[in-house]
């Protein structure tokens, strides 16, 4: 039976106090009906051998519970990555690699690959209905901020040279979905719309690219060029909220992000927002079960 009781550390090292504890709960996650499944071939039969490892027939190879997850060719126990989960998973603010390598004793670039290791497994798409709000923000250094040389020419207000577009769509009382775009043109922005929001009335602000949706959608957008704010349901305060969350959890916890690895930041802040309502159990638990993505060191810096 898959363990749901540790909401305090520890609680968390006495469910899993060595790593045959913590190799058979993600074995419980990960084949939950006790059907093995080979990750190089889903249709082979599948042999268990000694030392919690299994054969697949088809291709011959040998895996276990950990290949082809996060886990993947680690040198790090397994209670210490749980230790590290918990902790990102469990706080309401983000931790930094500096702090996480003092709480579990690593080094503090083991602990930044760990964390982006974790960030890879948050990406959870949600459909959304009823009534959704859609908005979208740029994250990334002030220019202002910046040395004269470092600068760019045109790095003003919504540049793209140092800040990328972020699209975020919310169900009121829902999940929230936030994807970087390449841009916010009438085209990008329908297209992500479209593959999240289901039968939806929508509220935005009055950019020109969301003029599409009113084909498509029961669509109101609120006039913010003309200091309209809330007009009856139709606002974008929910989405807005969310972005300020983001954008001060970047500048206190991580100070800057590069933008090729800051997809990865905002499914974080996005799976801490969709899951604020379950309890720190839960929320390991979910991202326990959505651990097959691997990520190696050089994927990380070559991205």
């Amino acid at each position: 039976m898959i363990s749901t009781e540790f909401n305090t550390i520890l609680e968390l090292l006495n469910a899993f106090p060595d790593e045959q504890t913590c190799i058979d709960h993600l074995t419980e996650l990960r084949w939950p009906d006790g059907a093995v499944v080979s990750p190089f071939d889903s249709e082979s039969k599948v042999y268990g051998c000694a030392n919690n490892r299994y054969r697949c027939k088809n291709t011959g190879k040998y895996f276990n519970v950990k290949t082809a997850t996060l886990f993947d060719n680690t040198k790090v126990k397994l209670q210490k990555w749980f230790l590290a989960i918990w902790l990102v998973t469990s706080h309401k603010k983000e931790i930094s690699s500096i702090q996480l390598s003092k709480d579990i004793g690593v080094t503090q670039k083991t602990a930044w690959f760990m964390l982006h290791r974790i960030r890879n497994c948050f990406g959870f798409d949600n459909d959304l209905n009823n009534e959704v709000e859609v908005d979208e923000t740029y994250v990334g250094s002030k220019s202002k901020n910046k040395h004269a040389p470092k600068r760019g020419e045109g790095e003003q207000g919504r540049s793209t040279k140092e800040k990328a577009p972020e699209l975020g769509m919310v169900e009121r009382r829902g999940k929230l979905n936030a994807k970087c775009v390449g841009d916010v043109t009438i085209r990008t922005l329908t297209t992500e719309i479209v593959n999240s929001v289901n039968d939806a009335t929508i509220y935005s602000d009055e950019l020109p690219g969301y003029n599409a949706l009113k084909r498509i959608y029961d669509y109101q957008f609120i006039k913010h060029g003309q200091g309209q704010y809330v007009n009856g349901r139709v606002h974008t305060n929910t989405i807005e909220g969310f972005w300020s969350l983001l954008k001060r959890g970047i500048v206190d916890i991580y100070h800057f992000t590069n933008v090729k690895h800051l997809q990865k930041y905002v499914d974080e802040f996005v799976f801490r927002y969709n899951s604020r309502e379950q309890d720190e159990s839960q929320k390991f638990n979910l991202l326990l079960s959505n651990t097959e993505y691997r990520m190696t060191y050089k994927d990380l810096i070559n991205v």
